[in-house]
């Protein structure tokens, strides 16, 4: 009896702290972009008018740029990605996988508006990709189009997000068990691939997902008036137009719930996770 009680209180504890702290908020935003904005106030009511400011002013081609920008970092990181953890989860010992799965780990313990700005100093025109260029004569100036343009954010949101995708790609790629005396192409296109599919779609997540929000790459990288959602969504509530930020919010957090249902509706949480689960040292 008292077991039972102990698992149910150890259950509920997440669960209330998810309720409390993302729940709440995220119903809070729902509700607040339908109010209405009376001058530097906000009234409650029941209105689309911030969604029709939203999807029909200056701020939508922000979304169509998010969306796009978010699909090719994703495509970038995936293509990337998917390499890395099938040599990890096939090839590599364990030892060695460890230890690439660390050293990925570790350019997180460093904050990362931090690495951002550092890839403003690698950019920038005196920094050491203008310089190896012009060494190795690929340029006779420094190029200019390297930093404050959608390359710089490409790179910075690609090295941001891509190594959140080598994880779950590994983990679903060492569940699958190897079918012996088969030709390697015909082995991974019929058997590899379709059963990584569901890591696939969860580094799609991750990538999409984190890219579509960002708001620092954009402002640290992209210069003055480089825009995505991240921080579209900021310079709104700067002027204080909390129902357009919070229907801009709930557009983006709309879009992560939308994925992560059909992730959930589509594959089976165990061929996920698959013999791993077993995994030991």
């Amino acid at each position: 009896m008292l077991r039972q009680v102990a698992r149910k209180t150890l259950l509920a504890l997440p669960l209330l702290f998810i309720a409390v702290f993302f729940l709440v908020p995220l119903g809070l935003s729902v509700a607040i972009s339908f109010w209405e904005r009376v001058g530097l106030r906000v009234r409650p009511a029941f209105t689309l008018h911030s969604y029709a400011e939203f999807l029909s002013g200056v701020r939508f081609a922000v979304l169509e740029r998010s969306l796009f920008v978010a699909a090719e970092v994703t495509l970038a990181g995936l293509l990337i990605a998917y390499p890395i953890a099938y040599v990890l989860a096939v090839k590599a010992s364990r030892q060695a996988t460890r230890l690439v799965l660390l050293l990925f780990t570790i350019p997180f313990l460093v904050n990362y508006v931090i690495r951002t700005f550092s890839w403003s100093y690698l950019l920038s025109r005196t920094g050491p990709v203008n310089q190896a260029l012009i060494a190795f004569g690929l340029a006779d100036r420094p190029v200019d189009w390297l930093l404050y343009s959608d390359f710089a954010v490409f790179i910075g949101l690609l090295t941001s997000y891509m190594p959140f995708m080598v994880f779950p790609l590994w983990l679903a790629l060492a569940g699958i068990d190897r079918l012996l005396g088969s030709p390697p192409l015909a082995s991974f296109l019929r058997i590899t691939l379709p059963l990584s599919s569901p890591g696939v779609f969860a580094a799609v997540i991750f990538g999409f997902v984190g890219s579509f929000g960002e708001s620092a790459v954009p402002i640290i990288l992209g210069g003055t008036g480089y825009q995505l959602m991240g921080n579209a969504i900021t310079s709104t509530l700067d002027v204080l137009n909390y129902p357009l930020a919070a229907a801009m919010s709930s557009t983006v957090i709309g879009t992560m719930l939308m994925l992560l249902a059909i992730w959930y509706l589509a594959f089976d949480l165990r061929s996920f996770l698959g013999k791993i689960l077993r995994w030991r040292v």
